[in-house]
């Protein structure tokens, strides 16, 4: 009974170092997708915009710009 008792606590012990490691090596990975995410949208509105007024002030240019990246 006192044998499985420390077992367990081992196993716990091993468990919470060895998830310790983990997200300590992982939060770094996380930090940089969440950083890129925060970089790439403010690129995206700022494409958005630029299309937009393209497509009011030069369709023609938009449409070519629609065909050469949608793949029309």
């Amino acid at each position: 009974m006192l044998r499985t008792i420390f077992i367990i606590g081992l196993l716990a012990f091993a468990g919470l170092f060895a998830l310790k490691i983990l997200f300590g090596i992982l939060g770094g990975l996380f930090g940089l997708i969440f950083w890129l995410l925060g970089m790439a949208i403010p690129v995206l509105i700022v494409g958005v915009m630029v299309y937009i007024l393209l497509r009011i002030f030069a369709p023609e240019t938009a449409k070519d710009l629609r065909s050469k990246f949608g793949g029309e």
